[in-house]
């Protein structure tokens, strides 16, 4: 990342966002991309984590910090133990491969108090925060209490 074109953008600040299937239909030029841009300081999550051909080969191939649990495995786990068993396998192997994972789907209290039980730290949903315009982020993070969403 050029610092003169944007001075305010530090390294580590980017995340760019890649579909798990999308990435394993060309995973050799894909992960030469991550390893490029990881070296700008760009970051990279494989989204819908678990929906595609997941295997130990891929992940350990795809160099992307971070998995991103698809958002049907969390929203359902309330009430499919094999759809918490999923969960709590990505959260596995994000931990044996040195990654962080976030579990996409965290639509009510009940889901952010399983996923917090299961040692899952990071997630997104509705019960956090609705989607909302970049302005409005400051004031959110300024507001934001656990529990209680704005």
């Amino acid at each position: 990342m050029n610092p003169c074109t944007h001075p305010k953008v530090t390294r580590g600040h980017l995340e760019l966002e890649v579909l798990e299937t999308t990435a394993l239909d060309e995973l050799d030029s894909v992960a030469k991309v991550i390893r490029e841009c990881a070296a700008m300081g760009v970051g990279f999550a494989l989204d819908d984590f678990g929906t595609g051909y997941s295997s130990l080969t891929y992940l350990r191939r795809l160099p992307a910090q971070v998995l991103k649990v698809d958002p049907s495995f969390v929203r359902d786990m309330l009430d499919d133990s094999e759809n918490r068993a999923i969960v709590e396998g990505v959260l596995g192997l994000a931990r044996a491969f040195s990654r962080r994972a976030i579990a996409e789907g965290a639509e009510t209290p009940s889901h952010c108090k399983l996923l917090l039980q299961i040692n899952c730290d990071l997630a997104q949903g509705y019960d956090i925060a609705r989607p909302m315009p970049a302005d409005q982020m400051p004031a959110w993070v300024a507001a934001w209490q656990a529990g209680s969403p704005i």
